[in-house]
């Protein structure tokens, strides 16, 4: 697939999502970039998050991961519908009932202001760094195979990506986000659905009877690893980290949550919950069975391209036809997108809504001033944090280092939340701060001291993370309550 017809496929494609932005972003207002008026039909707000969910990250390093760790990361997937669970039994009723526009806000009538602050702001570093990983991902992908035989630099690429993201989001955010990752995400299970059919033809695999049973004969299809319990693939700590991934990186997150709160009615954001959770197994599935597909082409072929280039390579070398380069370029794109737009408009959320109290400090004609000139300066932020991570990531599966890092970054919410909703302590809001900063640091220290053991957290070290934090909030709380007690007494 040469570059002129990648290029012509991505430029159709963007003027798509623009139209679209421009069809249901009329008499747009805050409300509507913020909320969405309330107005989302539950389906289609369940089938986009799918798209948003699996990221560029997924779209790739899922599949190229399987050559080194097989389907071990489907114990993490089966973790996820615990996490989904909670999610639309616990905390969607509690976003519903205070009528929330950052879930954040519930930190601040819990503790207080402090601690919104940081639980936004601890967003804002987690989001930030997560959408720059995806999106760092397929701009390299893109720099690749597209646009470094035509002499532009990798910054160019980045800037390109995010200014396209911006056209189409600028007006009015959630609103258009929802319909956008509803084409996004077809266009993704469009592209995998192709993959497979193209390289299963060329192991003269006919069939799905013939494809699932290539896929399980296969030393690379196994799921569960119980032998090593100090693993980091051992099935306990991936599962039980998969669930409060679950929780923290959906239900404790504004970028998807705000999705959710788009939905006409709790029952209806609970709908969208639960076949939400069902498809996205099965499609996490079915790109894990890509991963083993492409791994054994690529053995028959002697390619030499691995991790998160194999499907690239495979896709755009040309052997298998225009066809698969295709659909796996609109698939890259949409994934890239559907997980980008809405990282976008969430961080633009959050800091209107948390940091700057919008509604709060601005008259109404200044508000939708504010929150452009907040959306073009994340714009700005992520071009730079992207540009910046060619010179940081040079090996290693991305979707790694992602759950890894928002293992520390995601830690803090997941106390914080925790800590108000399963107990009625008080602490003093301006502690959590402190708290919040103090833990990654504490789980770090921790986890550096357990691989010296041959204990390997992994992904488990979200939940140590969120330990500390909650451990944390316990004894301030006990400190305030005993100097409570003690100036009562003296009194």
């Amino acid at each position: 697939m040469t570059s002129t017809q990648i290029l012509i496929t991505i430029a159709c494609y963007f003027a798509v999502l623009v139209a679209i932005s421009f069809i249901v972003g009329r008499k747009s207002d805050n409300a509507t970039f913020f909320r969405g008026n309330r107005s989302s039909p539950w389906f289609i707000v369940a089938f986009g998050m799918i798209g948003a969910s699996l990221s560029g990250v997924t779209f790739i390093s899922v599949p190229g991961a399987v050559e080194e760790g097989a389907m071990n990361y489907f114990q993490v997937v089966l973790g996820y519908i615990v996490g989904y669970l909670v999610i639309g039994t616990v905390l969607l009723p509690l976003y519903y009932k205070m009528n929330l526009t950052s879930i954040y806000s519930y930190l601040n009538d819990r503790y207080g202001s402090a601690a919104q602050f940081t639980g936004s702001s601890f967003f804002i570093l987690s989001r930030m760094v997560g959408a720059s990983f995806r999106l760092y991902l397929v701009a390299g992908v893109l720099q690749e195979f597209v646009f470094e035989s035509m002499g532009v630099e990798f910054w160019q690429t980045v800037t390109f990506t995010v200014i396209l993201i911006w056209l189409y989001t600028f007006k009015s955010g959630i609103k258009t986000i929802v319909w956008t990752d509803t084409l996004q995400t077809l266009f993704m299970l469009i592209a995998v659905s192709v993959a497979i059919y193209y390289i299963s033809d060329s192991l003269n695999l006919n069939g799905i009877g013939e494809i699932t049973g290539f896929i399980s004969d296969s030393e690379l299809s196994q799921i569960f690893f119980f032998d090593d319990w100090k693993a980091k693939e051992f099935f306990f700590k991936q599962f039980f980290a998969g669930a409060f991934i679950a929780i923290v990186m959906t239900g404790l997150d504004q970028d998807m949550m705000q999705k959710n709160l788009t939905c006409r009615s709790l029952g209806d954001a609970q709908k969208n919950m639960f076949w939400f959770t069902i498809v996205l197994t099965f499609v996490n599935l079915i790109f894990l069975g890509l991963g083993v597909l492409l791994t054994a082409f690529a053995k028959a072929e002697q390619l030499t391209a691995t991790k998160d280039k194999l499907f690239a390579a495979i896709a755009l070398d040309g052997n298998l036809g225009i066809g698969i380069g295709l659909v796996f370029i609109l698939g890259l794109v949409a994934a890239a997108y559907s997980s980008a737009d809405s990282a976008l408009t969430s961080l633009t959320t959050s800091f209107s809504v948390d940091i700057l109290r919008l509604e709060q400090n601005y008259e109404e004609k200044k508000q939708r001033w504010i929150r452009k000139l907040v959306h073009v300066g994340f714009s700005l932020t992520l071009i730079l944090v992207i540009v910046s991570f060619e010179y940081l990531i040079k090996d290693a599966s991305v979707i790694n280092k992602l759950f890894v890092f928002a293992g520390y970054t995601y830690g803090p919410l997941l106390g914080l939340f925790s800590f108000g909703i399963l107990t009625k302590l008080q602490v003093n809001h301006k502690i959590t701060p402190v708290i919040a900063i103090l833990s990654p640091f504490i789980a770090f220290g921790i986890s550096s001291l357990a691989s010296r053991y041959g204990f390997e957290f992994g992904f488990f070290i979200l939940l140590l993370n969120g330990f500390v934090t909650f451990l944390g909030l316990l004894l301030a709380a006990t400190f305030t309550n005993q100097n409570s007690n003690t100036d009562l007494y003296q009194a």
